[in-house]
């Protein structure tokens, strides 16, 4: 056979190279998603067994102890048979009595989702509605605390709209669960004193965080998007295109309480887009007033006539006074989670581990941190650490994942990772310091 026959050339190739990509990590993801859930659902049982047999047979907390040193010694490779994640299993067992329940929903997520749940929330219900989130929007277990403590299941569906009346019912039920009421965008930092061009600035600025706290199916358009009406210039503070809903939102930023003419300047707004940018398979556009404060009988009257379907929610960018005085110093938080300075440790080590190769000439994306290490080890780059560096980074996964781990792996993990992004931040060239 010839060389020019042995290797298909041209698109053929590069197509049947992608797909079966795409099957690999398909099968890759469904094998992980299988073996989580099959982890769950045994975690579960054997929680279920240590408090049936307690309730039963009247034993003590001191068999947790004894079984956990009994199983370890005959299961040496497997880990999460510590005393303290068996007693976690006891009380994953006993929030969660109801096995259909544990298979359809909470065997889905990650071990160490189900903890947070448990550890953070009280009320059942509760954790099933954020664990029912986690799978629909793949939340990672930060994000996952991030929600919980800003209240989302208080806030989701709570802003004043009036699209019962402008939508049909399918698309304004869908629209009012999308809508909160307060937003949070305490991420920006910025004091009660600013302008609206600052508080946009600041949300384009932290684009990805924006896009946590809008939810899931937001496309962003563009900031100050401009229309041309009647021979004179108007700007959209945010336009983007909702996935789900199949319409673009309109959002416009006030940084006072909420006026009557805010309602018919969006109006305006909405028949501009919708003669300008809808598609005709686009449903109507959307509009969200994000304001300082508001008077709710002063919204529902201005809403109440509008023909254009709009909603009104306020926004906070800083935490209450009293939430913030309640909160932990990083140094006490650090004391009281090691593991979550380790999961935020392993995360600026990926970022300043790529920012390197990216600086030293590396190409591609979607690079596993291994293989940039890799790469920056074949290419003379990578700093040299007085510890064990791939130990200390799986000891970073673990804690990711909410594996139980000792002190003293922990506080070494620490270490070695500290020393080695600083190493790092040494390695950059002078001008991408």
């Amino acid at each position: 056979m010839s060389p020019s026959k042995s290797i298909p050339a041209g698109d053929s190739y590069g197509t049947l190279l992608r797909e079966l990509k795409d099957r690999i990590r398909s099968a890759r993801l469904r094998t992980a998603a299988a073996v989580n859930q099959s982890m769950v659902l045994l975690y579960w049982s054997i929680g279920r067994e240590i408090l049936t047999r307690q309730t039963a047979e009247g034993w003590g907390a001191r068999v947790i102890d004894r079984l956990s040193v009994d199983l370890r010694h005959d299961f040496p490779e497997m880990t999460g048979l510590s005393a303290r994640n068996l007693k976690y299993m006891r009380a994953f067992a006993e929030a969660y009595p109801d096995e259909p329940i544990v298979q359809r929903v909470v065997a889905q997520l990650p071990w160490g989702h189900n903890l947070t749940l448990l550890e953070v929330l009280k009320d059942p219900a509760e954790r099933l509605w954020y664990a029912g989130q986690v799978i629909e929007h793949g939340w990672s277990r930060p994000v996952l605390i991030h929600q919980i403590e800003s209240g989302l299941i208080h806030r989701l569906g709570k802003a004043i709209t009036n699209f019962d009346r402008t939508l049909p019912a399918p698309q304004s039920d869908l629209a009012k669960q999308l809508i909160k009421d307060p937003y949070t965008f305490d991420f920006l930092g910025l004091g009660p004193d600013i302008t609206e061009r600052e508080l946009e600035r600041g949300l384009l600025d932290h684009i990805r965080e924006l896009f946590l706290e809008l939810g899931k199916g937001f496309a962003f358009v563009g900031s100050q998007h401009h229309l041309h009406v009647g021979g004179q210039d108007f700007y959209l503070d945010l336009l983007f295109y909702h996935l789900k809903l199949r319409c673009y939102v309109v959002i416009e930023l006030k940084i006072e309480d909420f006026k009557p003419e805010f309602a018919g300047k969006m109006n305006f707004y909405l028949s501009a887009v919708d003669n300008q940018l809808r598609h005709p398979d686009d449903e109507p556009s959307i509009g969200i007033i994000l304001c300082k404060g508001k008077n709710e009988i002063i919204v529902e009257y201005a809403l109440r006539d509008s023909s254009k379907p709009m909603g009104v929610a306020e926004y906070r960018v800083s935490l209450p006074p009293q939430l913030e005085a309640a909160l932990p110093t990083p140094e006490e938080f650090e004391r009281e989670f090691p593991q979550w300075s380790l999961v935020a440790l392993r995360n600026d080590i990926e970022r300043a581990v790529v920012d390197l190769a990216r600086a030293r000439g590396m190409e591609g994306e979607a690079l596993t941190l291994r293989q940039v290490l890799e790469w920056l080890r074949q290419n003379g780059g990578l700093p040299e650490t007085s510890g064990d560096l791939a130990s200390a980074l799986h000891t970073m996964n673990s804690s990711i994942h909410g594996a139980d781990q000792d002190a003293e792996q922990l506080d070494d993990a620490l270490s070695i990772g500290s020393e080695f992004l600083d190493a790092l931040r040494r390695s950059f060239p002078n001008d991408e310091k």
